[in-house]
């Protein structure tokens, strides 16, 4: 099973980026669609973003569609989110996961969750 760890996470300024990073260990990471999901306090999991084993699809909540792009390298076993134009209801706590489907059903297909990141917008 792959083992996921999420880093990038910090505070910014509402309009301002910031570039998740998930690395991941173990041979099997070009094996699994790559997620990205969010959590608040008091809420579940939120999906974000999703990417194909290949790399060659992607699929977004419609809240951040247009401003965060995920993307995979497996030469490095990382996936990215890169997030721009921020916005104070994007704090969250963030999580890669790797899936087993592709579009996520929501969280069905997981095989294993990050630890999860930090991201604090302030307006």
């Amino acid at each position: 099973q792959v083992q996921l760890v999420e880093s990038g996470g910090g505070s910014v300024q509402a309009g301002g980026s910031l570039r998740l990073s998930c690395a991941a260990s173990g041979r099997t990471f070009s094996l699994y669609n790559m997620d990205w999901f969010r959590q608040v306090p008091g809420k579940g999991r939120e999906f974000v973003a999703a990417i194909t084993r290949s790399g060659g699809s992607t699929y977004y909540a419609d809240s951040v569609k247009g401003r965060f792009t995920i993307s995979r390298d497996d030469a490095k076993n990382t996936v990215y989110l890169q997030m721009v134009s921020l916005k104070p209801e994007d704090t969250a706590v963030y999580y890669c996961a790797a899936d087993t489907q592709f579009p996520p059903r929501a969280t069905l297909g997981i095989a294993s969750w990050g630890q999860g990141t930090q991201v604090t917008v302030s307006s």
